[in-house]
């Protein structure tokens, strides 16, 4: 057993799409998240600013005690993943796109058609293709890379015109040049426009890695008796920009739950 927190983080507020199916899977679990909202897109970045903000928000959520860090976001898990689990070797350290490549590789086979869509820094890192391919060749996997939709989504840009044309700037050749019929939504952001996307596209499947990486989790924290009971530690979620649409998310997701919102700014 052990009540310290579990530390999640993503560039900005789309690791939060994790917590409805953590809390319905793990309710005794407490978290601290760090949403870094005022340096988001991180997909557009450089590499190594990506590493190098990974690593600093790594650092703040060791120095909290977490027992575990969940990287929320497929940008840092494509590019930084192995920096920190080499930086907290005693920390277990889970990237969100293993458990959403091992999902595409159970529920589909060759007669399917998947797309992977996500930053541009996800895409170019070519990880979700190496990971399914790796386990079964005759998949057949294409990718496209959308890098406005983060923009929009932490500007709260979801359920109007604006973002369906976006999503149809970006979809509409990719999926019927490709034929695709399932959709991994490989951002975690890209959930909060899922009902979009169903509604312009009736009958894609959708793979949602925010969902998947909770069995992940939940393994783990099994494995090696991490398990939290009774916690009298509270959940905060810390942002570097306190923005109305993060504020607003937490508020919708833990509305019967009291928990800790913070500003924090993470300085070089």
């Amino acid at each position: 057993m052990d009540n310290r927190p579990i530390g999640f983080f993503d560039s900005g507020l789309g690791g939060l799409t994790c917590m409805p199916y953590l809390m319905r899977e793990l309710p005794e679990e407490k978290i601290i998240y760090f949403g870094d909202t005022a340096r988001t897109p991180y997909g557009s970045k450089a590499t190594d600013t990506i590493r190098k903000f990974s690593i600093q928000i790594a650092d703040f959520l060791v120095e909290n005690d977490v027992k575990m860090i969940v990287i929320a976001c497929n940008t840092v898990s494509a590019v930084a993943l192995f920096d920190i689990r080499e930086r907290f070797p005693n920390i277990p350290v889970i990237g969100i796109i293993k458990p959403a490549a091992e999902k595409v590789i159970q529920a589909c086979s060759a007669e399917n058609r998947i797309g992977i869509i996500g930053t541009k820094a996800t895409i170019l890192s070519g990880v979700y293709d190496q990971l399914i391919k790796g386990q079964n060749s005759e998949l057949n996997v294409f990718s496209m890379a959308c890098p406005a939709f983060v923009p929009l989504i932490e500007e709260g840009i979801l359920n109007n015109e604006i973002m369906d044309l976006t999503i149809k700037h970006y979809l509409n050749d990719f999926l019927l040049e490709n034929r695709i019929d399932t959709v991994v939504l490989g951002c975690t952001h890209y959930p909060l426009i899922r009902e979009n996307i169903e509604r312009l596209y009736p009958g894609i499947k959708i793979i949602d890695p925010s969902q998947e990486i909770i069995s992940t989790i939940k393994d783990v924290l099994a494995e090696r008796d991490l398990g939290a009971k009774d916690s009298t530690f509270g959940s905060t979620f810390y942002a570097s920009d306190l923005s109305e649409n993060f504020t607003n998310m937490i508020d919708r997701i833990f509305e019967n739950t009291e928990v800790s919102i913070q500003f924090k700014n993470l300085e070089f």
